[in-house]
């Protein structure tokens, strides 16, 4: 069949379109042989069913409907893209960008100034004007004095770090207290 774009043909295509439709449309049962096989004990359980055996229940449908400020923000939402999408960018002006530098302060300018020069100073100073100085080490020894009164201290020091408990005897201790005779609780009475 070539199509050469007459009437004719153009009836004959949309023909076939409604015959697809409708068998599209109007499912047909399974025949026997298509069924899938089921063994016999299943087979049984379902020819021995029966409804009054099941137990009545209450559907409950569970629809979340969205809260009245859920409706309103995608509404905003679509309303703000929907701004953005239909955008005519002829409405808006040209213009120039400006840009603005701080100038500086005279004090900025001054301070500049003087870190600048001590760099430049620092960088072309002459080491040839500097004198050549040889440097002397000064070191303190302590007198005989001084080491002997340290080797005492160091011996002392030594002697508590290193005693040993275990030198140590025994003793008890015994408390002593006089009682006052008779003549000397009289002559406080009287002082």
């Amino acid at each position: 069949m070539a199509l050469s774009g007459g009437e004719g043909e153009r009836s004959v295509i949309e023909g076939r379109t409604a015959d697809l439709v409708l068998t599209m449309a109007a499912p047909t049962s399974p025949t026997l042989k298509d069924l899938p096989k089921v063994s016999p004990t299943v087979k049984s359980e379902l020819e021995g069913f029966s409804a009054d055996k099941l137990k009545h229940t209450e559907t409950v449908e569970k629809v979340v409907l969205p809260t009245k400020e859920d409706v309103q923000q995608e509404k905003t939402h679509n309303a703000l893209l929907e701004g953005v999408e239909k955008f005519d960018s002829e409405q808006l002006k040209k213009t120039e960008t400006q840009e603005k530098n701080r100038l500086p302060s005279p004090d900025d300018v001054q301070q500049e100034k003087t870190h600048q020069s001590l760099l430049t100073g620092v960088e072309h100073f002459n080491k040839d004007s500097m004198k050549n100085v040889t440097p002397e080490e000064k070191t303190h020894l302590p007198s005989p004095e001084e080491i002997q009164q340290e080797k005492k201290l160091q011996s002392h020091l030594d002697g508590i770090e290193n005693f040993d408990a275990n030198k140590l005897k025994h003793a008890d201790t015994v408390e002593k207290n006089s009682l006052p005779t008779a003549d000397d609780i009289k002559s406080e009475k009287t002082a």
